[in-house]
């Protein structure tokens, strides 16, 4: 009788201290997601409630001293919205638009009243609107008038040059998704590198898949987006793999709780930042600095070239998507090797 009266009372504890581990869990859980909810407001609305141009690359072409003043006119306006340059020709302004050096550039006239403003809706209209709305400004002020070149045009389908920016985010969410659903089924660290390795090529398939889907998507089927499929299935390929291999990548290191930090990278840091709605020159400083090093805004740097910039400009952006690859899938295998050896070492003492 005592015996069992003794094991009831220790089975009785046992439950208990579970329950409240688990409480405690559930109740840590449930605050992060509070503090991620707050975050996600505070960084959309930070980053998108009053866009404005600051230092926006912006090219110059005017004879002789005008130029000079031209662009010493520019460098004083109020708030810094440009950037300005001088370039010696409309081809080499066009060039630099193309290349993606400058957003924009004011051809002067010097035997006229008229200009000639260059813009590259593809990069964002929201930002090649901005820019001739304040071109407009200036030059009437100056009483001169002005008209407005699309060097490189948003697709009529692609409404405010929004389709490259959603087309990254799907691509995003299927790799964070995938590597959470990795982890609600066989648990959110991999015991050893051949199953962290099994998760890695999943992620890897996944991702060829969805790659080539969003281009065919965005391309033949909805005529959305120019440029090549095949280059843009690369591009979806190595975006979903990176934010696949980060999200891997933080569930090994720190359980479950990497799932809500990789939402708190792409999600509340790498969208709002992306350049998507607006421009990367019209977003506020921080979202400014970090949208290029995360995956959203890479992608949509990369996208934007592809489909509208003749795939200039894609060297620094691919490198980024790659370094985040990379980076997963090394730590991935890191730290299922190290579970794996700290498993090994518990042995004995369990055996004991």
């Amino acid at each position: 009788m005592s015996h069992t009266s003794g094991s009831s009372t220790r089975n009785g504890s046992f439950r208990d201290e579970v329950r409240d581990a688990v409480s405690l869990r559930a109740t840590l859980l449930v605050l992060g997601v509070i503090a991620l909810q707050l975050l996600f407001i505070a960084s959309y609305v930070g980053a998108l409630h009053h866009p404005e141009p600051r230092d926006v690359p912006f090219g110059v072409v005017a004879p002789g001293a005008a130029a000079g003043q031209t662009v010493a006119r520019l460098e004083r306006l109020p708030g810094g919205p440009l950037d300005p340059r001088a370039v010696a020709d409309e081809a080499g302004a066009r060039r630099q638009i193309l290349d993606r050096e400058i957003d924009g550039a004011l051809i002067v006239d010097a035997r006229g009243g008229r200009d000639t403003l260059l813009v590259a809706s593809g990069g964002g209209t929201a930002l090649a609107t901005t820019l001739e709305s304040l071109v407009t400004g200036l030059e009437g002020a100056e009483r001169r008038t002005v008209r407005t070149v699309d060097v490189a045009p948003a697709s009529a389908r692609d409404f405010d040059g929004l389709s490259s920016f959603y087309l990254v985010v799907g691509w995003c969410v299927g790799g964070y998704l995938c590597a959470s659903i990795l982890a609600i089924s066989a648990g959110a660290r991999p015991a050893d590198p051949r199953r962290a390795a099994i998760r890695l090529i999943v992620m890897a398939l996944v991702a060829i898949v969805g790659g080539l889907g969003g281009a065919v998507i965005v391309g033949p089927v909805l005529g959305a987006l120019p440029g090549s499929v095949v280059d843009l299935w690369g591009l979806g390929a190595l975006i979903t793999f990176a934010v696949g291999a980060a999200t891997l990548a933080l569930q090994g290191l720190f359980g479950v709780v990497g799932i809500g930090l990789a939402i708190l990278l792409v999600v509340i840091a790498g969208n709002p930042s992306a350049g998507g709605a607006f421009p990367l020159p019209m977003l506020p400083p921080f979202w400014k600095a970090i949208g290029p090093a995360l995956p959203p805004g890479a992608g949509t740097w990369a996208a934007r070239s592809v489909a509208y910039f003749r795939s200039n400009a894609l060297t620094v952006p691919l490198l980024v998507l790659w370094a985040w690859a990379v980076a997963g899938t090394v730590i991935t295998l890191l730290a299922s090797a190290r579970r794996q050896r700290r498993q090994e070492a518990e042995l004995p003492a369990r055996a004991g």
